[in-house]
């Protein structure tokens, strides 16, 4: 595949991350989790056939599978710019994938690839109105800036600017992302072989590890 596959990731830290997982969970529990869903997506992408992989992080690196992986920092205040900085700073046609989403697959990645390589853009639907991947066949930011993240409307208000700047999307494959307890359970039943589900399961809902 021509076009980077790139994933953009916040480092995980105990209230930090994850926050709505808490309660149930304790805040280090929510950091552990967040933690093993970047690990299963960093590995997916790993897998998937595809010639430049870039992880864009906030924060330190980690002990985490980005050995063929190019390291940028992310650049801007809002989602939506560091998304937009995102496309500038790599270049090309890009997809790239947020980490809360440990149940993709690289043959989902591969069709959403194969995908952004005859249209201009494209976009991948999350459960709860946002989207969990987002591909241009070219950088511009303003296809980015001003759209409202992590709302129930974001997807909609993507998509509409998308098409307001000729860039009409491709739709891919809808994904629960891991917002609530309630997702990460679903989730983990979805894709009990992750090391997110593993990491679900050494976990009580009362913040003890069982």
């Amino acid at each position: 595949m021509k076009a980077t596959l790139a994933v953009i990731a916040k480092a995980p830290q105990p209230g930090r991350s994850k926050t709505r997982l808490s309660p149930p969970l304790s805040a280090e529990q929510a950091a552990e989790l967040a933690e093993a869903a970047l690990c299963d997506t960093l590995a997916a992408v790993g897998a998937t056939a595809v010639a430049r992989r870039v992880l864009v992080l906030d924060g330190e690196l980690g002990q985490w599978p980005i050995a063929d992986f190019e390291l940028l920092k992310q650049r801007g205040d809002g989602l939506e710019e560091r998304l937009a900085n995102a496309f500038i700073d790599i270049g090309g046609a890009t997809l790239i994938i947020g980490m809360d989403t440990p149940q993709v697959q690289p043959a989902i990645l591969e069709r959403a690839l194969e995908r952004l390589s005859s249209a201009p853009a494209v976009l991948a639907p999350a459960l709860d109105g946002g989207y969990w991947a987002i591909g241009l066949s070219r950088p511009d930011p303003g296809a980015l800036l001003g759209v409202p993240m992590s709302t129930p409307g974001t997807l909609r208000a993507q998509r509409d600017r998308l098409r307001a700047r000729g860039l009409p999307a491709a739709e891919l494959e809808t994904l629960q992302d891991v917002d609530t307890y309630a997702d990460a359970l679903a989730v983990a039943r979805a894709a009990p072989t992750t090391r997110f589900a593993a990491a679900l399961a050494t976990m009580s809902p009362h913040g003890a590890a069982a």
